[in-house]
This record gives C-alpha cells, sequence and structure tokens, in this order.
C-alpha cells in the first residue's frame, strides 16, 4: 500500500517559490489557465473539499501530492482567498483570456464610429467592473452605491477618451488610430480599480505578520496593493493592443482581407488572444500576491500599535488584490 500524504505541506502558499519572478510566472499560468472555466461545480465541489478537509489534517484516502496540488489550484481559481466565496464565472483569473480576447480584439476591430465606441467601451467596462469587484482585497463588504459610482465614473472615463482621441486622430495616420482603444482602456483602469476599492482606500485592507496573524487595516497598504494592481492591469493590455494593431495594418493592405473583409475581427481576436495568453499570468506576476511593506510606512497610529503588541515585527503582508 502506498504511504498517505503528509499533512506537512503547506497548501496556504503557492507550489512555487513567490519571491522569484519565474516562481510567480509558473503559479499565474496556472491560475489563469483558460481551462478552469469549464471546470463544473461538482468538480469545484471536490477540490473544496479535499482541500477544507486538508487543512483539518484529514486526507482523502489515496491522495497523491500533484492531486492535492491541482485541488489547491482549482480552489484558488474559483473561490475568493480572504472571504471564501466563489467567484462570479467571468470574474475570475481564468476567465480573463477568453473575455478579454474577446472585448479587446472587437473594440480594436469597430473604433471608428461613435456608437460602435460606446457600445465597446461600456461592454469592457462592465466587465472591468465585475473583474474589480471579484478580485478585490480583503472581506468588508462594498456597497451597491460604491460599486455604482465606480461604474460609470470608469466607462464615462473610457468613452471620454476614446471619443476625444478619434477626433484628435482623424487627420493623422490611421496606425495611429488604432492605438485609441489602449488609451482609452488604460484611462479606465486608473480610474475604475480605485473607485471599485474606494472602500479598502478609506477604511484600509487586513495587514498580517509573516504567520498570517491579523494586525489591523492598513490604508497605505492599501494604496500600494491598488497602485501595483492598476500598473499590472495597463501592463497586461498592452501587448494584445500594440501588437495586433500594426499587424493589422499591414494586412488590411493585403488582397485576402480586401476580398474577406469580415475575417478582420476574428483575426484580431487571435491576435489578441496569442497576446494576452502570455501576458496576462506574466503580468499578474510582476508583483508577489501576498505583498509586503515595511511597518514604518504604515500609519502612525498603526505603527504604535504594532510595536506596542508585537515589537518583534518589521513587516507586514497583505493580499493584493488582482
Amino acid at each position: 500500500m502506498a504511504a498517505e500524504l503528509s499533512t506537512t505541506i503547506n497548501i496556504k502558499e503557492p507550489r512555487w517559490d513567490q519571491s522569484t519572478f519565474m516562481g510567480r510566472a509558473k503559479h499565474f499560468f496556472t491560475v489563469t489557465d483558460p481551462r478552469n472555466v469549464l471546470l463544473t461545480n461538482e468538480q469545484l465541489t471536490h477540490a473544496h473539499n479535499i482541500i477544507t478537509d486538508y487543512r483539518k489534517g484529514v486526507v482523502s484516502p489515496g491522495l497523491t501530492e500533484d492531486e492535492l496540488w491541482r485541488a489547491k489550484y482549482i480552489f484558488d481559481s474559483a473561490f475568493h482567498p480572504d472571504t471564501g466565496e466563489k467567484m462570479i464565472l467571468i470574474g475570475r483569473m481564468s476567465a480573463q483570456v477568453p473575455m478579454n480576447m474577446t472585448i479587446t480584439g472587437c473594440m480594436m476591430t469597430f473604433y471608428k464610429t461613435t456608437p460602435a465606441v460606446l457600445l465597446w467601451q461600456w461592454i469592457n467596462q462592465s466587465f472591468n467592473a465585475i473583474v474589480n469587484y471579484t478580485n478585490r482585497s480583503g472581506d468588508a463588504p462594498i456597497t451597491v452605491n460604491q460599486l455604482g459610482t465606480a461604474y460609470v465614473s470608469a466607462t464615462t472615463g473610457a468613452v471620454v477618451t476614446a471619443l476625444g482621441l478619434n477626433a484628435l486622430t482623424k487627420h493623422i495616420s490611421p496606425l495611429i488610430g488604432r492605438f485609441v482603444p489602449f488609451a482609452a482602456v488604460a484611462a479606465a483602469n486608473c480610474i475604475n480599480i480605485p473607485l471599485m476599492r474606494q472602500r479598502e482606500l478609506k477604511h484600509g485592507i487586513p495587514i498580517t505578520d509573516e504567520n498570517d496573524n491579523r494586525l489591523g487595516e492598513s490604508t497605505k497598504a492599501a494604496q500600494q496593493a491598488i497602485s501595483q494592481v492598476v500598473v499590472s492591469r495597463i501592463l497586461m493590455a498592452s501587448p494584445g493592443m500594440a501588437i495586433p494593431p500594426f499587424l493589422m495594418n499591414h494586412l488590411e493592405k493585403k488582397a485576402f482581407l480586401k476580398k474577406f473583409p469580415w475575417m478582420s475581427a476574428p483575426i484580431q481576436v487571435s491576435l489578441v488572444g496569442f497576446c494576452l495568453v502570455f501576458a496576462t499570468p506574466l503580468c499578474c506576476a510582476l508583483f508577489p500576491q501576498k505583498s509586503s511593506m515595511s511597518v514604518s510606512r504604515l500609519e502612525p497610529e498603526l505603527q504604535e500599535k504594532i510595536r506596542a503588541n508585537h515589537p518583534g515585527v518589521e513587516r507586514v503582508y497583505f493580499n493584493k488584490g488582482l
């Protein structure tokens, strides 16, 4: 008989070393795997049970280490790390590639008319709002009013940016016009993410010591977390929105697309998808998911509290969100 699996494997942390970029990249290639979207509720429940039992010291009969890690990544792909709730399907990181390749490809194909800009920027910001809410940091609830404010503000910002830049680029190179959707997406990210996570900026996000003992909530940690997410999201969109315009500008001069203009959108979507398969995990990996900062950079009153109650703690840790 095979030996029973040890209960000392640390499944609170990713399988790979998160202090290195390569370790984080391997982790996020697994987390953002689009195949996880196809998992059934039964498979999710099975993985949830394996992980919940293992955390209690109960090992499922015949469970191997590889199966445990597979269950952990299925669990992580579908359940929020702070609240434990099952995440909305299209808000999960595994849905990023199929959803973004479709939306971004269409934004970059249909960008010349005002109705098309309005439609696709609205669709994109609706999707972003779901993703930002689903992957928020912390376990504090967000109100319907806050959700609505963030959603309307980001959509307005994206549409105004897109329409304004479209007007400015009408008399210059068509190639430059193809980059208008990227500028709109970058502007919207700078609006949407902070607004969607405004409660964290006001009240802070949970911070812990290296052993996961909760020390309080910090707005300074929230500022760092949200800044890192904004940078990651803009860079995540960059390859898919910067490389295809050059290729499409070249392809549209060829006889094939002149003969079959309807192929423009599928080709654009495919190009964006290819870029996103790599850009999504690699840009998520830019910063550690379990981010950290020195105690000396926290709010003064929180510094005093930590130094009084936990004198040996020099760094605090927090989930930066995605």
